[in-house]
């Protein structure tokens, strides 16, 4: 059945054929043009528009390794619908591997943006306003900051039941709840009405397998269940939900060793690692505070007092 035309920054897009396009960010002091590439799939076929997105943060390279990943298995290329890839959003971070815009901010808390703010600002309101009012649907794809390993998860917000649902379907080994923080993309497309997961995996400058495959399969499930794909969805277990958590600080600075695996379950007064100092004089247990899973462990080897270690569920 043939669609309406689509048009996106100012192309249309035809009907079965990829397109590449480019969301212009600035210009570099060399006067170079710094370009995000937009990879479009449009089925023969009408249906949802789907936005898979990494990068935001310019150092979480596991996100970006997924929708690679999806490209290159084409995943992407639907049988209905269309779907948007954007493997590399905060191009300039990922150039030089660092979190932030080259103005110091968080791209994740300048949204919905302004078109006269400062860089990071500008860029957002440009997706905001060229982007993200032609999609329907939006996973977005994140890692722990720095050193900090997350389970691979899925986080939204407990009163979102379409985001919920999502969730469910994409199969994650844990389902976070989280609320919507202010400025973020998630809360910008959640006001524009569009529905976004939020996926989480792994730590920062890494491409780890097990966290590719997971969010791989995962979108290949929600694609599915929205009627892009065709095939089977694929359900490993019963994902674990998480509605409260509190993270374990460091009681002591030192060298920091693990004694547990993340995403284990874990008893009050386990030992999930130690602190000790490097002359072999100090070495302090680090014991459960109570009972639940470990989602996030801090991967760092050394550690000061009041470090986040261990982001553990709170359960009844």
């Amino acid at each position: 059945m043939s669609s309406k035309p689509f048009v996106l920054l100012g192309k249309e897009i035809p009907e079965g054929k990829r397109t590449i396009l480019d969301l212009e960010v600035a210009k570099l002091h060399t006067r170079t043009t710094v370009k995000v590439p937009v990879i479009v799939e449009r089925s023969h076929n009408t249906g949802p528009v789907v936005l898979l997105l990494a990068g935001i943060h310019g150092d979480e390279t596991n996100g970006v390794g997924i929708v690679r990943e999806i490209i290159d298995l084409k995943i992407n290329k639907p049988k209905n619908g269309t779907i948007i890839c954007i493997p590399v959003f905060n191009i300039f971070g990922y150039l030089i591997q660092t979190r932030e815009f080259p103005d110091g901010r968080d791209l994740n808390r300048m949204f919905p943006g302004t078109q006269n703010g400062s860089l990071a600002s500008q860029f957002a309101y440009q997706f905001s306003e060229k982007i993200a009012p032609f999609v329907d649907y939006v996973i977005d794809f994140h890692t722990g900051g720095g050193e900090r390993d997350n389970i691979a998860q899925i986080r939204c917000n407990k009163d979102d039941k379409k985001g919920l649902e999502l969730a469910k379907v994409f199969n994650p080994p844990m389902i976070v709840y989280s609320n919507n923080i202010v400025k973020s993309l998630r809360e910008t497309l959640h006001k524009m009405g569009k529905t976004v997961i939020l996926f989480e995996g792994g730590k920062s400058k890494e491409l780890n397998p097990t966290i590719i495959n997971e969010g791989v399969n995962g979108t290949r499930n929600v694609l599915i269940h929205l009627g892009l794909l065709e095939g089977d969805i694929t359900v490993r277990a019963t994902p674990i939900f998480v509605e409260k958590a509190k993270w374990l600080r460091a009681s002591d600075s030192g060298m920091f060793k693990t004694r547990v695996a993340n995403g284990s379950y874990i008893k009050k007064k386990d030992v999930l690692g130690v602190i000790q100092d490097p002359f072999g004089e100090f070495k302090k247990k680090i014991y459960a505070p109570f009972n639940g899973h470990v989602f996030c462990i801090n991967r760092t080897p050394i550690v000061n007092k009041g470090d986040a270690l261990f982001h553990l569920s709170l359960e009844e």
